[in-house]
């Protein structure tokens, strides 16, 4: 059975000045699925993020969230719309404590839902419970993580936007974050994770979409990925 359409977008083109970075990118992520965008460092993973969430400016032919326009839009009325963005470099109020930052961004999402309230991320998140008068500039690069995305979830969007989630942490931080994506899946989160680390994406997507020199050159199941030793090989090795 095909999931209905969250996120359509066709055609997406961004440039940095002069260069041109994304050559008409074309991603489909169906309702509570979760797609791992994938590809080598400079491919444009991150500019295809921020490109969908409206933090750079773009061109695209399509661009619907929930058969919405969102093509063109200022990323605060993309965040209205139900998308929530989590940046690689995780970007947490350090001079607040971690409460401080899960209630700044308390909002209604799409439609006034208001699912994800500040008991329901710390029950996501409980390892946040103990540190929630902490200055969140003193937490570990893990900690933080699971901050930015528990404040992403109190926006109440109806679409997650993961940034390399896995970067720079320990294998043990990097299991814990993993058991918490899959469980924002299992609960109906659609997510759209761009990562360059294939084996935890692997792990907790369901489809994938391989980005190289800002095109798609790919795009199946995790398991037709799992299965293809070519495009494994051409565009996913170090």
């Amino acid at each position: 059975m095909t999931a209905l359409r969250c996120l359509s977008v066709a055609g997406l083109t961004a440039f940095y000045g002069a260069s041109q970075v994304l050559f008409g990118i074309d991603l489909n992520v169906g309702e509570g699925q979760c797609m791992a965008l994938l590809g080598r460092n400079g491919a444009g993973k991150s500019t295809t993020m921020k490109a969908i969430a409206g933090i750079i400016p773009s061109t695209a032919t399509k661009m619907d969230l929930h058969g919405k326009n969102i093509n063109g839009i200022p990323s605060y009325r993309i965040a209205r719309a139900g998308l929530g963005f989590v940046p690689e470099d995780r970007q947490v109020f350090p001079e607040h404590s971690v409460e401080d930052n899960l209630t700044l961004a308390e909002k209604a999402g799409a439609q006034n839902r208001r699912d994800w309230t500040l008991q329901r991320v710390y029950d996501a998140f409980p390892l946040l419970v103990p540190l929630r008068t902490r200055l969140a500039g003193q937490l570990s690069g893990g900690e933080q993580q699971m901050l930015v995305i528990g404040r992403a979830l109190m926006g109440n969007p109806t679409m997650l936007l993961l940034d390399e989630p896995s970067e720079g942490l320990a294998p043990v931080i990097v299991q814990q974050i993993a058991v918490q994506i899959k469980a924002l899946r299992k609960a109906g989160t659609t997510i759209l994770l761009a990562e360059q680390n294939m084996h935890f994406c692997l792990n907790v997507a369901t489809h994938v979409a391989v980005i190289d020199k800002g095109k798609i050159v790919y795009a199946d199941s995790v398991e037709g990925l799992r299965n293809n030793d070519d495009i494994k090989r051409r565009y996913l090795s170090v």
